[in-house]
């Protein structure tokens, strides 16, 4: 073996090793914790804030129920009525599958609102580095504030879901998995956005090496064009299937690591009936996902 190849034989056999080594110990930790769906499928959502009818609660949920939207999800700054949630699930079957804490730093509030609701994760963004806050007091900070929070949520049955977003704070997949793995706790695990790596990355290797840590995805576009051309944020401004996400590589992905049941949720900027019916359909092509019996107030 020449030296170029022994030194490309020895870069490759390290990097695998790290990824297995990260994958054992993930599921030494989580063995048996993970319900997958029994529906068998991939589940669509949107976000609740998304809908820009002016509808009732109940009307809210009726209408994604039209659309084929199976649930969900309720932010932290969402002003709502908390029982007619609750009425609208049980006349619709539109369920609230999460709810979104975003950077809020009351945990435990978060899973009692996931409880009420019935949803089975609590988006948690880790912090931000910038120049006030360093990467490292960033990292333990955050660990241990998931850390301490994990035990209540497995009480109640609720993941802490991390997700990977704009906030100059876990690059990579094999930070972010050993970011999830050291905090050893079957109630903690990966929300991971699709959209949001395409600027710097690839999101079938994040799926690939994250393997089973992801629980639930986000799902949005971007174009490197558009952010050549216009500016880094207007990379979203692009319609589902319409940008430079991979959608079969992103299929394969999650088909090599078990992902074919679980929730997708559309992340993207909403409106009307006929926007969400966009959107729908949208999800429908790239992720290959089937339209349900349409379900609630006999329709």
């Amino acid at each position: 073996m020449n030296p170029v190849s022994r030194r490309h034989f020895l870069k490759h056999a390290t990097s695998s090793a790290m990824i297995a080594s990260l994958s054992n110990r993930f599921s030494s930790c989580t063995a048996g914790t993970v319900q997958p769906n029994t529906h068998g499928r991939i589940r669509k959502a949107v976000k609740y804030h998304m809908i820009k009818e002016d509808l009732s609660v109940l009307g809210k949920f009726q209408l994604l129920a039209d659309l084929g939207f199976e649930g969900t999800e309720i932010h932290v700054t969402t002003k709502i009525d908390r029982n007619e949630v609750r009425k609208a699930i049980d006349a619709t079957g539109v369920v609230v599958h999460g709810f979104l804490n975003s950077t809020n730093p009351d945990l435990k509030s978060a899973i009692d609102n996931a409880k009420f609701y019935g949803a089975t994760s609590v988006l948690v963004v880790a912090g931000k580095v910038d120049g006030d806050h360093p990467y490292d007091t960033v990292y333990h900070e955050q660990q241990q504030r998931i850390q301490a929070a994990a035990p209540y949520a497995e009480h109640h049955g609720i993941k802490l879901l991390v997700e990977n977003v704009w906030n100059n704070f876990l690059l990579s997949p094999l930070e972010m998995a050993r970011f999830v793995d050291a905090i050893q706790s079957p109630a903690v695990g990966v929300y991971f956005d699709v959209g949001n790596v395409v600027r710097y990355g690839w999101p079938e290797q994040w799926i690939r090496i994250l393997g089973p840590r992801i629980v639930k995805l986000d799902i949005k576009e971007y174009s490197r064009q558009k952010q050549k051309d216009e500016g880094l944020w207007k990379g979203f401004e692009v319609k589902i299937g319409d940008g430079d996400c991979d959608w079969p590589a992103v299929r394969a992905a999650l088909a090599d690591i078990g992902y074919t049941s679980g929730w997708a949720t559309a992340e993207v900027s909403g409106g009307d009936r006929q926007r969400l019916a966009d959107i729908s359909q949208r999800m429908d092509q790239v992720l290959m996902t089937t339209r349900p019996p349409t379900i609630g107030l006999g329709k």
